[in-house]
């Protein structure tokens, strides 16, 4: 296995299997910083870049998408080499508009879509968004209004593709039925939470991304950094905070096993953790949100490890899952 580049799903278009989570820029990562990120990306081969219209909170609501239109604008040719994602559902609060119910209410309205869209657009210095993807589900808008609104901005060439994030396995089967029904694409990706300790999308999400197609693209795959050598940063303070100190306390006996066979097959913690969601068929590509270099090279050395069966079985017998697939994981 290597830093490769597969299809997203059952599409066409070709990703990176690391995808580069940009939520960090404008936060924890200066301009300067992200800039020297995305570049030494593209030159590994990460052409998988995701945003969302929501990142940037620590100064503004769309700073982070600014931040990737700046990069973008400095040199016109790295827009094309990047198969970009960003978000829409969440309030975008601007200090330079009027407070608005709708920018500052969750939904999937059309009006929202549209809207946001452009807003993202403007932010990010493109015409063009090649996954548009829902940031959660909008269970009170119906898919009548949501997938016309997706249809328009898709026959403007604001938008190639759909996709979703935080759905579950029946919001991902009624999307791609009602798109179905429509004569529409569907959705692409599903973005959801998963990771060796957080195991639950098993049940029914990764079935319904199989079944209908979808590439998945898991977000958090450090676990927020109970995965990257939790008890080394905790027992040399690097990481002392209280919330994280308490979730350290409450997993300490599996994480000791964790890292434990992590010495024994000579990678880091965080490196095994990607290379395990690597192993999976229908995984697509983790996302990493690195905020230094070092964690980003650090990522792309996971794509190398190849795990043997004995040390996939053994991580399972430390963070066993759900037990597999609905319903055989509960049921006859």
């Amino acid at each position: 296995m290597a830093l490769e580049h597969r299809r997203l799903g059952k599409h066409g278009v070709l990703v990176s299997n690391l995808c580069l989570g940009t939520m960090n820029f404008g936060w924890h990562t200066s301009k300067e910083d992200s800039f020297a990120i995305m570049n030494r990306a593209l030159e590994l081969g990460i052409n998988f870049f995701d945003t969302a219209d929501v990142y940037g909170w620590a100064d503004e609501h769309g700073r982070t998408e600014e931040i990737i239109g700046d990069w973008f604008a400095e040199d016109k040719r790295r827009r094309d080499a990047v198969v970009l994602a960003t978000k829409v559902f969440n309030p975008v609060s601007r200090n330079a508009n009027l407070a608005e119910v709708n920018s500052d209410g969750r939904s999937l309205s059309a009006y929202k879509i549209r809207k946001h869209c452009e807003g993202s657009l403007s932010r990010l210095q493109t015409d063009w968004i090649d996954i548009y993807q829902m940031h959660h589900i909008d269970r009170d808008c119906p898919w009548d209004e949501t997938w016309q609104a997706f249809d328009n901005l898709t026959k403007q060439g604001k938008v190639v593709y759909v996709g979703s994030s935080n759905f579950a396995g029946w919001d991902i089967a009624t999307a791609c039925q009602e798109a179905d029904k429509r004569g529409m694409m569907g959705l692409v990706s599903e973005q959801s939470i998963y990771h060796l300790d957080n195991r639950h999308v098993e049940l029914e999400v990764v079935p319904a991304c199989r079944h209908y197609g979808l590439g998945l693209i898991p977000w958090s795959p450090l676990g927020g950094g109970l995965l990257g050598g939790a008890l080394e940063k905790y027992e040399s303070g690097r990481r002392n905070n209280p919330d994280f100190v308490k979730q350290v306390e409450d997993n300490r006996e599996k994480l000791q096993a964790y890292e434990d066979l992590c010495r024994e097959i000579g990678h880091p913690p965080g490196e095994v953790a990607l290379a395990w969601l690597l192993h999976n068929p229908v995984v697509t590509a983790p996302i990493i949100g690195p905020r230094t270099m070092e964690q980003l090279e650090s990522a792309v050395r996971a794509t190398e490890i190849d795990l043997s069966e004995d040390v996939m079985a053994r991580l399972d017998e430390i963070f066993p899952g759900p037990g597999g697939e609905a319903p055989k994981a509960y049921a006859w």
